[in-house]
């Protein structure tokens, strides 16, 4: 799900690249807040941090004792992605394992489908090994996939979400194929 939020943060400007024009001073606040930004990835309970949106506000600036730098107050809008247990996706399947498959949706790389999960699937060996049901729909690399969140884990060490899925209940399954 994609969640609207705003979020206080603290700049930290080193001091040779402060500017006396206000337009290059938030030009650089700006650009570092974009920076630290992509590096914090994800938090668990606002999911990824996909963009900035807006800047609402940039407090006084506040002198740091030993380096000179100054740290700005700001208050900005960004968007988010967090996975919801019981939240219908979709994913791109990326490795086939005989007991289930990995997927990939949206920046989380980790959704873990197992055979269990795909009712009516069996598993078919080979140099393409998929899933197949009777109907010959399968599952297999690089296969689009509906399916239904029945478990999330957050991973501290990693800053990243994994996902338990499922193919149990109406129209969840492959929906494109490479193939076609």
């Amino acid at each position: 799900m994609f969640l609207k939020v705003q979020l206080p943060w603290n700049v930290i400007i080193a001091a040779e690249n402060l500017q006396p024009e206000s337009l290059m001073l938030q030009r650089s606040i700006v650009i570092r807040l974009l920076s630290d930004f992509a590096i914090k990835k994800a938090t668990k309970d606002l999911g990824y941090y996909l963009a900035v949106t807006t800047l609402e506000t940039i407090g006084e600036g506040k002198v740091r004792l030993h380096t000179g730098d100054v740290l700005f107050p700001v208050v900005f809008n960004a968007i988010t992605f967090k996975i919801l247990k019981g939240e219908i996706l979709e994913g791109v399947v990326h490795k086939v394992l005989k007991h289930g498959v990995f997927m990939r949706c949206g920046p989380i790389e980790n959704v873990y489908l197992s055979n269990l999960k795909m009712p009516g699937y069996h598993y078919v060996p080979g140099e393409n090994p998929c899933f197949m049901n009777e109907k010959m729909s399968k599952v297999g690399k690089d296969v689009r996939v509906r399916f239904v969140v029945i478990g999330t884990k957050w991973m501290e060490a990693e800053r990243e979400f994994q996902a338990l899925v499922s193919l149990e209940g109406d129209y969840l399954g492959p929906i494109s194929s490479p193939d076609i």
